[in-house]
């Protein structure tokens, strides 16, 4: 007998907390392919405490920005909108005159993005590296020290974003909330957050989401029933399933420090086996004389058996089918339109100067099913991200071709 997948489940999870099919309610904008333009707005320089200020300007001076011919090049390839990361550390540090100029300088990369065919999401993501203007502190809850200065700040964003072409911006107030799924503290945070901007636009598209971190989880948990009063919305989650794909070689994830070995995990699956993996990620550690011996062999131990999971599952694109599929049930049981879904990030670290990471082939082999999974459920999708080591463009603002073909997107050659 074959058991309840988990599409059935969640339907019946959903019809016993009494969903309830959606209003018509007006349109938000039309999205469809989107790329994350990280770090323009990002990557500060702040001051160690106990000082809470930033250098000014408060951005770094050698981070990669698109320049107009790139955003033109991003048109001309089939994107349709981008995603704007913005910290909003420097937004709300600042006063007076400089605040102007922080708000002059957003205002001005709206209007050339625009300028070159592309929709805009201005998307506040709050930096979690800093010591001061955290997640935490800015949302982790509605009495968070943060918080109602960080609700002034995306009122004054819905402002700005209102005075631009109403069908072409539209403002994402959190990124990645840290709260767990389901959890009620998010949804007063989100519920005074879409107040706020629409309050202050009241026909600008917003961006909503679940909890934990946007995960499918996340939104599946939120009942968009009581959000309805904010529209036009949109609803966002992030994709990067299977984790040990999509992060091996991160070095940045301190509390899982293994991923920084991984290389070499394939895509699909069936493209290697476990002894093929765990020997190359073995003469990875060998050839590091940084790393203790013991923490060496703890982290083998965790990549042997996440490795065996990993190859147990046998993932491939029917893998994330069925991790993306309870999105498209919960979207269907609340009279959610597809195209009104974003899955607003997904990618996967490369191999390059910086990172070990996945092999090129695999790389692309994984980002095209999930990207066409987003499709074939009717979602639009952005990918992260245009530069850094998940990026679509290289140091020299070069679009690789495997990535253009693998997003569906028109070649130049």
């Amino acid at each position: 007998m074959v058991g309840p997948s988990r599409r059935s489940l969640l339907v019946g999870a959903l019809a016993a907390a009494g969903a309830r099919p959606a209003r018509a309610t007006p349109a938000p904008i039309a999205l469809r392919r989107g790329i994350a333009l990280w770090p323009w707005f990002s990557l500060t320089t702040e001051y160690p405490p106990p000082r809470t200020d930033y250098a000014w300007p408060p951005f770094q001076a050698g981070r990669p920005i698109p320049t107009p011919r790139d955003l033109g090049q991003l048109a001309d390839l089939g994107f349709d909108f981008v995603r704007l990361p913005l910290d909003p550390g420097p937004f709300v540090a600042f006063t007076g005159t400089r605040r102007t100029e922080l708000f002059d300088a957003l205002s001005a990369a709206i209007d050339a993005i625009l300028a070159a065919g592309l929709r805009v999401v201005v998307n506040v993501q709050a930096n979690a590296a800093t010591h001061h203007y955290t997640p935490d502190a800015f949302y982790g809850s509605d009495w968070a020290p943060l918080f109602s200065a960080y609700r002034d700040l995306v009122g004054a964003l819905a402002r700005l974003c209102a005075r631009k072409d109403a069908g072409q911006v539209a403002l994402e107030p959190v990124n990645e909330p840290p709260q767990a799924c389901g959890a009620l503290a998010w949804n007063r945070v989100q519920n005074r957050l879409l107040e706020a901007a629409r309050a202050a636009a009241p026909a600008l598209t917003l961006v909503a989401t679940g909890s934990c971190g946007s995960l499918v989880a996340g939104l599946t948990a939120l009942d968009p029933s009581t959000l309805a009063r904010f529209s036009p919305l949109l609803y966002t989650f992030h994709f990067y399933e299977p984790y040990l794909f999509s992060h091996q070689g991160a070095t940045w994830l301190t509390e899982e420090p293994f991923y920084r070995w991984l290389t070499a995990v394939p895509w699909p699956g069936s493209r290697g086996t476990l002894r093929e993996t765990l020997a190359v990620v073995e003469a990875r550690m060998d050839a590091d004389r940084t790393v203790t011996q013991a923490e060496k062999a703890r982290d083998r131990a965790v990549i042997e058996a996440k490795l065996r999971d990993y190859f147990e599952a046998a993932p491939g694109p029917a893998y994330i089918a069925d991790a993306m599929a309870p999105v498209s049930t919960w979207a269907d049981l609340y009279g959610i339109a597809p195209g009104h879904v974003l899955m607003g990030e997904f990618g996967a670290l490369r191999t390059d100067a910086r990172f070990t990471a996945s092999r090129a082939p695999d790389r692309a082999a994984y980002i095209r099913d999930v990207r066409m999974a987003a499709e074939t459920n009717g979602f639009a999708w952005s990918f992260w991200n245009l530069f850094d080591g998940l990026g679509f463009m290289d140091d020299a603002h070069v679009a690789d071709p495997a990535l253009v073909a693998a997003l569906g997107l028109r070649s130049r050659s």
